[in-house]
């Protein structure tokens, strides 16, 4: 196998492992229970892997913010009002340099249980992806085991300055930090701190990300967003010394959040000196902006985009049955330079659940999106745990409240994902039908990915514009795409309706003039979903016909 298409499993820590099954809405630790590093043993990573999946991304490892007290241990506390959740936001990191005490066994040990979960990663094959998160820190960072000589973030500051290039924060100097909606209770900062969204003032709103603050990277946002690059500001060598600590570690990529909120110089400086201490390290960027995706790309030296405002907005949209399954022609046509380095997603930890009440109402009705987001290229591909069991994410835990989300702020369990850890060594028998069929259909879709030679490295030809005045195509409904190397092909076909359609696909001569290709009345071909033999006609003359389940898809492979 000359390259992988990457999978990556997402999965919190700290729910995938609990077991306790009567969690209380605003449970602490005790009440609710927490994961551990240590629930990923061997068997658990195995099955994992068995879905397809090439890289886990463990959210959450870093330490962060929280209201549990593991003051016994030397960490220091935070003041509850700054904290979103009981458990707190794994986006307000009070350490780079440590682990989430709530993760480990032993809390001393922490380090070291976070050191043998990367080798049993490995063990299984599996890459290992952490979040770093560089934007914005806690309220009241602080490291209690950062290396010896190295300054903790705010040291040494002049925070008599709302800005200075060797400042780590901003400042809002001889100001107090206010709250408009909400109380701050008994916490007090004197001068209050930029806030992570890019607040400049000492009033913050429970819509703001108040409960962290913004660093600070050689940008005066306030004067017209003037760059201080020379010499390197303080902020870029502490940050790279944080991504040199944990990707020496063995952690093979990280996944930067709202890096687009960084100034793209330091990607650049920053990735470049990674990479030649680690050259297999990679780095997925969280952009939102279309018009900053081939600076962070080509400029930053990411290696992969979120694809979130192209085709994850269009197949939600297609799924929901408010846009035309032709329109998911239009997404990789903004991005056809750069397809191979966009991340595809259905759900990750930002996002409302497939199954929600707030999304597609059944896990079923992703099936196609699944396929299409899967199949269509060599980029990677994000899968969010519990979404190959239909996870709704309907639950009321606390901060997070009942939103479709699965919280990130509470103590609590991902009941499908439990249900699955104690299947009997994971053989389902706690699962339902649905969910055992789901899963299976994730396993095969991900699994095709990589074991057939097509989808991992093949070219992609749209056919759509072939079928937009086809009356025996729907593309409101249908999507229907080819993959190819050589002479060898996989006939994508996707059925977005809730009944079985027999479609006649349009294959125009175009395609068999650019790649050389014969046409033939009769084509024996396999489908890949069902390992069923049968013929169809494949040339430009006569449609290709074929029966599409509801809410389903056709893998078809043939060779001419």
């Amino acid at each position: 196998m000359s390259r992988k298409k990457i999978i990556i499993y997402q999965v919190l820590p700290r729910l995938f492992g609990n077991e306790i099954r009567t969690c209380q809405p605003w449970g602490d630790r005790n009440t609710n229970g927490c994961g551990k590093m240590d629930s990923f043993t061997p068997q658990a990573l195995h099955n994992i892997a068995s879905l397809g999946v090439t890289h886990i991304w463990y959210t959450g490892l870093l330490e962060h913010a929280t209201q549990a007290d593991y003051s016994i241990y030397g960490i220091h506390g935070d003041s509850p009002e700054v904290v979103k959740g009981l458990a707190g936001s794994p986006y307000a990191i009070r350490d780079y340099y440590d682990i989430d005490p709530d993760l480990a066994t032993s809390v001393p040990a922490r380090l070291l249980e976070f050191e043998a979960l990367v080798e049993r990663t490995h063990n299984e094959g599996l890459g290992f992806i952490m979040d770093f998160v560089p934007n914005h820190v806690a309220r009241q960072y602080h490291s209690d085991v950062r290396p010896e000589g190295v300054a903790d973030l705010g040291e040494g500051d002049n925070q008599g300055e709302a800005f200075n290039p060797n400042n780590n924060f901003y400042y809002i100097p001889s100001d107090e930090l206010h709250a408009h909606d909400f109380s701050l209770g008994s916490y007090h900062e004197r001068p209050a701190k930029a806030t992570g969204n890019d607040n400049f003032s000492s009033w913050v709103s429970k819509n703001d990300w108040y409960e962290t603050v913004k660093l600070n990277y050689g940008v005066d946002y306030q004067r017209g967003h003037s760059c201080h690059f020379d010499p390197v500001p303080r902020t870029w060598k502490q940050m790279l010394d944080i991504l040199l600590y944990w990707a020496a570690k063995g952690v093979d990529g990280f996944r930067c959040d709202m890096a687009e909120m960084v100034p793209v110089e330091f990607w650049r400086w920053a990735i470049t000196q990674v990479k030649a201490k680690h050259p297999g390290v990679f780095f997925i960027a969280e952009v939102y902006n279309p018009a900053q995706y081939r600076n962070y790309l080509r400029q930053g030296h990411f290696d992969y985009l979120y694809d979130k405002v192209g085709l994850y907005d269009c197949l939600r949209a297609v799924v929901c049955g408010n846009a035309q399954a032709a329109d998911i022609s239009r997404c990789w046509q903004e991005v056809s330079d750069i397809r191979d380095n966009m991340l595809a997603f259905l759900e990750n930890h930002d996002e409302q659940r497939l199954a929600s009440d707030f999304f597609a109402g059944d896990a079923s009705k992703g099936r196609a999106a699944l396929m299409v987001s899967a199949c269509m290229g060599s980029n990677p591909m994000l899968v969010y745990f519990g979404q190959e069991l239909g996870e709704r994410g309907m639950d009321h835990e606390g901060f997070s409240g009942r939103d479709g989300r699965t919280t990130i702020y509470d103590y609590w369990m991902v009941d499908s994902i439990r249900r699955w850890r104690n299947s009997d060594l994971f053989n389902g028998r706690l699962l339902s039908p649905s969910e055992v069929y789901l899963q299976q259909f994730y396993s095969k879709v991900l699994t095709l990915c990589n074991q057939e030679e097509v989808l991992r490295e093949g070219e992609f030809y749209d056919l759509m514009y072939a079928n937009l005045r086809n009356p025996e195509f729907n593309t409101g409904k249908q999507y229907a795409f080819i993959r190819r190397k050589e002479r060898e092909l996989i006939l994508v076909v996707v059925n977005f309706d809730e009944r079985d359609v027999q479609l006649g696909v349009n294959i125009p001569e175009h395609l068999f003039n650019f790649y050389g290709l014969p046409q033939r009345d009769d084509v024996k071909v396999r489908g890949l979903m069902s390992n069923t033999v049968f013929h169809f006609s494949f040339n430009c003359h006569t449609p290709t016909r074929v029966i599409v389940p509801a809410l389903n898809g056709r893998l078809l492979k043939f060779r001419l």
